[in-house]
């Protein structure tokens, strides 16, 4: 059985290794959102480009798009005249803030947020433009971006999106979203889908 003395000086030097660790992520979070603001670096970054191997990065999350209750994510900023008489909502844009987190409950822990717009496009079928960025909030993606610029027929079981871009980490980023709908209140609106994330960045 270990002596009270050495168990103490263990337990201090574990706590030594993760405040250790925990000071190396934020050095790093503030690096990566560093160099997104100063210009000389992003020169720089681009002169060494041409060395750089493409990396290819996978992410897992759920978007949370809530139009109902008292503090909406996301909602109505322009619409059509023959909008409310159109099945498919033709003509409606709304603004988004929506939350993105690890798992699709709401409680989840928090991974960015999808900030941008969408508008219903058909006229027949349902069916979305999408125009937004993903704004990453964790320490490894903390201030780096993925824009997602697609078609989206949001009543079909899986839809695929492009990655046209990306900022931070994610620079010069392409590749592909895939939605899944987790959740869905034909009443609201309100809606929880499932993403995967297939980006191709430097």
């Amino acid at each position: 059985m270990a002596k009270p003395g050495l168990l103490a000086m263990v337990v201090t030097a574990l706590a030594l290794v993760v405040a250790a660790l925990a000071l190396v992520v934020a050095m790093v979070a503030k690096h990566a959102r560093a160099e997104a603001d100063d210009p000389g670096k992003v020169d720089a970054w681009f002169n060494g480009l041409s060395h750089a191997d493409r990396k290819t990065t996978r992410l897992h999350f759920y978007f949370h798009d809530t139009l109902s209750g008292r503090k909406p994510t996301a909602v109505r900023v322009a619409e059509a005249t023959m909008t409310d008489k159109s099945p498919t909502g033709f003509g409606v844009v709304n603004m988004i803030d929506d939350p993105l987190t690890e798992g699709p409950e709401p409680e989840s822990p928090l991974v960015g947020r999808a900030q941008g717009f969408y508008g219903s496009v058909g006229l027949e079928s349902v069916a979305l433009h999408m125009n937004m960025n993903l704004v990453f909030t964790t320490p490894e993606y903390n201030g780096s971006t993925l824009s997602i610029l697609g078609h989206n027929p949001a009543l079909e079981t899986y839809r695929e999106m492009p990655i046209v871009g990306g900022t931070g980490i994610f620079r010069l980023a392409s590749g592909v979203v895939t939605a899944k709908t987790s959740f869905l209140n034909l009443t609201t609106g309100d809606a929880v889908v499932e993403y995967k994330v297939i980006a191709l960045h430097y």
